[in-house]
């Protein structure tokens, strides 16, 4: 999804730390696949790459610390300012490039039903399709949708906020990337048109509309916002956080690519693969973080989700405002 959009890269590394699970307190426990203990960067870990798959599968341990020495060799900061320079701006005009441009080919395909898509992109679109299935049932959870009003920050092709509206929800989705926005009212027209879910009058058509999460505004009984600050460094999220929380009334949805040790590492060594795809700069976000960013705005979270595949690897919280 533009800037909803978790970024993916085929590089393969075996997992010496499988210990990946939703924290005990208020635990939704999402489905999720069984896989073998090969793992690759989740999509928003790194820049799409075109690395074959065999390039990194084969590292172990000791391999990954010696290749992470290598990173003092390369120089992705400057391949970061050159892409930069080249849309005439910063992250925010470098994603908004990527995904009206290839990045959208690329992630139509994935967010799609075609069979033009190899192992791990199959494997990618599993994961999200996951990740919006456990969104719809945290919302679901507390009732019916009829009526509700959702914003859906970041919708990429629909895959929510399609769903949403055929519950019933009265959908405002937003993206930064107008192909995307496009793709999205598309895909909802003709869906939308062959579903009578038997609610009065059937459901509505979201409003779809091109911005940037700093321009979204109103008020709405939701907000989701499904792996978009992978696009936004720490210092940022904070901020957007609470621009989000103060669109919301009663409950926000939140998916990043959580940060750890091992997983930094990882994303620092996929820069060194960037591939003939030109990448989109790639944050993380440690859990501790995103909690402290809610709190001071006055939220506290009350389910947390997991879910991984093979080649994805998102963590999903839902927050309320705190009694």
């Amino acid at each position: 999804m533009a800037s909803s959009a978790s970024l993916s890269s085929p590089l393969h590394f075996h997992n010496p730390h499988p210990r990946f699970s939703p924290k005990p307190s208020t635990t939704l426990r999402p489905t999720t696949t069984a896989t073998k203990p090969l793992f690759a960067i989740p999509p928003p870990l790194t820049a799409v790459a075109d690395v074959d798959s065999a390039t990194i599968a084969a590292i172990g341990g000791g391999s990954v610390a010696a290749l992470a020495a290598a990173l003092s060799l390369a120089d992705p900061e400057r391949r970061r300012r050159l892409q930069a320079e080249e849309v005439g701006g910063g992250d925010k005009e470098v994603v908004k490039d990527y995904f009206n441009k290839s990045g959208f080919e690329r992630w139509k395909k994935i967010y799609g039903e075609t069979d033009d898509v190899n192992r791990v992109q199959r494997d990618i679109r599993l994961g999200h399709s996951k990740t919006v299935e456990n969104v719809m049932k945290m919302l679901t959870d507390e009732g019916k949708l009829e009526g509700v009003t959702v914003c859906d920050a970041g919708c990429g092709t629909g895959c929510l906020a399609i769903p949403l509206a055929k519950e019933g929800a009265i959908v405002t989705a937003a993206d930064i990337s107008a192909a995307m926005v496009a793709e999205a009212e598309k895909q909802a027209r003709e869906q939308l048109q062959l579903s009578n879910r038997g609610f009065s009058g059937g459901p509505v058509m979201p409003k779809f509309e091109v911005k940037d999460l700093e321009s979204l505004d109103g008020k709405y009984d939701t907000v989701v916002c499904l792996d978009v600050l992978i696009h936004y460094p720490q210092s940022k999220a904070d901020a957007m956080i609470a621009h989000l929380a103060s669109l919301a009334e009663n409950r926000l949805l939140i998916s990043f690519a959580p940060k750890t040790l091992y997983y930094d590492l990882l994303k620092r060594i996929g820069e060194l693969f960037p591939g003939p795809s030109k990448a989109t700069r790639a944050y993380l976000h440690a859990e501790a973080d995103v909690e402290r960013a809610l709190k001071k705005v006055g939220w506290r979270i009350r389910k947390r989700g997991l879910t991984t595949t093979q080649f994805y690897f998102s963590r999903l919280v839902e927050a309320v405002p705190a009694k």
